[in-house]
This record gives structure tokens, C-alpha cells and sequence, in this order.
């Protein structure tokens, strides 16, 4: 079995059991987005900044953008970026999250564009089609991040938006973050697929994989992406909130 469809398995079973990442948005959250009050997320606590959509987002709508939410179903961003306007598609590879999205589109009265796909292989969307990629914490799940950075250039038009949050190897080098002093858990690169003593993680939390800075934001570089903001952010972890300890990158490029 190819490990994505493991990682798909198991995203398929923390959305029956109430992951917090695959809860839809409120019709009343909805509503509000339709009227200009809206926030999105790329990690788990910082909001992305209205700015970074510009100059898509104009008087505080998309207006017809093509916008792909790569790994990104759940129901909770791609709702949002409908109410503003914007043509959606969504991409993900849990059928499970992809209902979220089918379920909320139905609610709310708007289309969207579903694909399921793995996004370590090439994507099924033709060269140049997006004006805005949004791509939530997710290439975790992927072993081949270089992979995925030359297929968001790919899609996107030129003067295109990617947004993308990103895991920068925090989160595979503690077991408890509450635990004082912290121990170190694991050795890098965290890939249970290379690396036998870290495939006891894979039952629980599907096979996930450690990123340098060198493949997440030089990755983006190498494909050809121009680099134009960045931020920070903790895990949710009250621990972790405390500690004021960064777990993920948040990076704003253009395609030239």
C-alpha cells in the first residue's frame, strides 16, 4: 500500500473521529464572510493577512480569482473564499474531508470544484490555470516537497499567488511538549520510511515526514518562486503557546 493512501486512511479516520481540522464553518461564519468579516488559516492559530491576497482581493472580494486549495477539504477555508467571490477548487486527497466541502457547498448554494488526487504525484490540473494556491500545513504527508513546489509553479499563472504553511521539523523532535525539560524524541530526518525505529508514529499519526528550510522555502526558490513575505507560528499546544516555541513557517511567493 502506498504510503498516501495510508496517510488518506488514516485523515479519512480523525474526521469521523471529530478532528478539529475537519469541522465545517457555520452557515452563520458563512454569512459573515459574505458581508466582509472573515479570517483563514495556513497553521493552527495566526490568521493569513487580507494583504496577502492583493491584488486579487480588491474592495474585500475575490471577484472571479481561480483560487485551488491544495490539501486543503475540511470545509472551513474553501467556504470562505467562495463567499468572497472567488472560483473554487478544492484538492485533497481524503474522501472524507472532500464530503466536508461537498457538505457545505450544498448547504450554502455555492459550486466548487472537487478533485481527489495525491499530491506526491503530478496534479490533474492544466499548466497556468490559478490565480491564488492556498496550501495549509499539509506537505508533512509528502515525502517529496520539491515535488509539490514545481507543480504549484506549474498551475499557477504567471503573477500567481502561493500561500503555504509549513511544518519546519518541530513537531518530530518531541514526544510531550508539556514534559520539563523537553527530551529530544528523534533523530533527523523524521521518515519512518528510511528510518525503521520512527515507524511506531505511523499507527496513530500516518506516515509523516521532517522538512529542512532548504526544501520548504528553498524549494520554492528552486521551482522558480519569488518569496515576498513570512511568518511564524506555535502549535496550539498550551505548552507549546507558553513557550513561545515556532513549529511552522508561513511563506507568501509569486510566480513571475
Amino acid at each position: 500500500m502506498k504510503y498516501t493512501d495510508i496517510n488518506a486512511d488514516t485523515i479519512n479516520r480523525w474526521v469521523d473521529g471529530g478532528w478539529e481540522w475537519s469541522v465545517p464553518i457555520t452557515h452563520e461564519a458563512y454569512q459573515s464572510a459574505k458581508r466582509g468579516e472573515w479570517d483563514v488559516l495556513l497553521s493552527p492559530r495566526k490568521n493569513v493577512p487580507h494583504g496577502w491576497f492583493e491584488p486579487c482581493l480588491a474592495n474585500g472580494r475575490l471577484g472571479g480569482a481561480k483560487l485551488l486549495g491544495l490539501a486543503c477539504g475540511g470545509g472551513q477555508q474553501m467556504p470562505i473564499f467562495a463567499a468572497l467571490g472567488a472560483d473554487c477548487t478544492v484538492l485533497d486527497y481524503s474522501e472524507r474531508q472532500l464530503d466536508q466541502e461537498r457538505y457545505v457547498a450544498a448547504r450554502e448554494g455555492y459550486n466548487i470544484c472537487i478533485v481527489r488526487a495525491d499530491m506526491s504525484e503530478q496534479l490533474p490540473l492544466e499548466d497556468g490555470a490559478f490565480d491564488v494556491i492556498f496550501n495549509p500545513v499539509s506537505n508533512c504527508y509528502i515525502e517529496d516537497v520539491y515535488h509539490v513546489w514545481r507543480e504549484c509553479f506549474r498551475i499557477l499563472k504567471h503573477g500567481g499567488l502561493l500561500l503555504a504553511g509549513m511544518d519546519n521539523g518541530f513537531n518530530f523532535m518531541f514526544d510531550d511538549y508539556a514534559e520539563r525539560p523537553l527530551v529530544v524524541a528523534n533523530r533527523f530526518p523524521f521518515n519512518p520510511l528510511k528510518n525503521p525505529d520512527q515507524t511506531k508514529y505511523s499507527k496513530s499519526d500516518g506516515i509523516q515526514f521532517s522538512h529542512t528550510l532548504e526544501e520548504q522555502i528553498g524549494g520554492q526558490l528552486k521551482a522558480g518562486f519569488r518569496l515576498t513575505d513570512v511568518y511564524e507560528d506555535t502549535n496550539s499546544d498550551p505548552a507549546s503557546i507558553e513557550d513561545g516555541i515556532p513549529a511552522y513557517w508561513i511563506t507568501r511567493s509569486v510566480k513571475p
